[in-house]
């Protein structure tokens, strides 16, 4: 059963910086694309970022190209996702996904979910 944590939210100021992790509780092929969503209040979810664990792509959607960063390690099953300049806009509930192909994600389809991490920026 794969299972996936979040942590690293937090309430910070507007241009602060926050790095979240998601840990799986195992790895395999069914888990070889993950990533990143995130919900603000009244909102609908919306991808944030992606990569794959076998090919190493990664993606950052465009608006957050730039302030967002998305990596990983292998030795820990954890991927991260780096946020600079944050924004009062970036305030939301950061979920990890994961999904057999990491074009899944992109579609926002995943196999499994976290529970999520709230993340506060105020102005």
């Amino acid at each position: 059963q794969v299972q996936l944590v979040e942590s690293g939210g937090g309430l910070l100021q507007a241009g602060g910086s926050l790095r979240l992790s998601c840990a799986a509780s195992i790895r395999t092929s069914s888990t070889n694309g993950m990533g990143w969503f995130r919900q603000a209040p009244g909102k609908e979810r919306e991808f944030v970022a992606v990569l794959s664990w076998s090919s190493g792509y990664t993606y950052v959607v465009h608006s957050m190209k730039g302030r967002f960063t998305i990596s990983r390690d292998n030795a820990k099953n954890t991927i991260y996702l780096q946020m600079n300049s944050l924004k009062p806009e970036d305030t939301a509930v950061y979920y990890c996904a994961a999904a057999q192909v990491y074009s899944d994600l992109l579609r926002g389809r995943g196999d499994y979910w976290g529970k999520g991490t709230l993340v506060t920026v105020s102005s």
